[in-house]
């Protein structure tokens, strides 16, 4: 059984379509990496697990109120984008409501039951989401990769800036033909 676990954060149409709530031009851009590495890490039988950013309908949310309102169960803006396309026989989708997809989820369980080792991680908000994620990863002692190309935020400095602090304190960051080439040698 493989080690790792490809985690795509937050890549659902009100991040990543340009009718959605909170877009961000940059998640249209990597949308086509993160397909790619997704079709890598399935031939490579990694498991995959989709974050998805979920509020519940009509129930009270503390963010609902202090930010833009998105991502609303039934609203069509909490649905992953098509572009990535989920096995519902293989892989998981964790709904989550805060940074962290470890924060009041059971990822960190669903990782444990599947023995995974290293999280590989991609998707939208990089100094939210992504390093949320990955600190929490680290802080529960997974390798944390993060795959520089196929991560965005709303601003290319910032981007940079929490990609090097990542690099720094927290994991590795790599560019996604160092992963891709990696996971098919069967070092990640």
């Amino acid at each position: 059984m493989k080690k790792s676990a490809l985690l795509i954060v937050d890549m659902v149409n009100d991040f990543t379509s340009e009718d959605g709530l909170v877009f961000y031009p940059a998640n249209r851009i990597i949308l086509p990496k993160i397909k790619d590495l997704l079709d890598v890490s399935r031939k490579n039988d990694l498991l995959i697990i989709f974050l998805q950013h979920c509020y519940r309908k009509g129930k009270y949310d503390k963010n609902l109120i202090n930010m833009r309102p998105n991502c609303v169960e039934g609203s069509g803006g909490e649905d992953i984008d098509e572009m990535l396309d989920v096995d519902f026989e293989k892989d998981y989708v964790i709904k989550k409501r805060r940074y962290s997809g470890f924060f009041g989820t059971d990822l960190d369980l669903v990782l444990r039951e599947n023995d995974i080792e290293n999280t590989i991680i991609v998707g939208t908000k990089t100094n939210c989401c992504i390093r949320a994620t990955a600190m929490d990863a680290y802080y529960r002692d997974y390798n944390v990769f993060v795959v520089s190309d196929c991560v965005a935020t709303n601003d290319e400095t910032v981007n940079q800036v929490y990609l090097n602090d990542i690099d720094k304190y927290i994991g590795k960051v790599v560019d996604l033909d160092s992963c891709k080439m990696m996971i098919n040698e069967g070092s990640l």
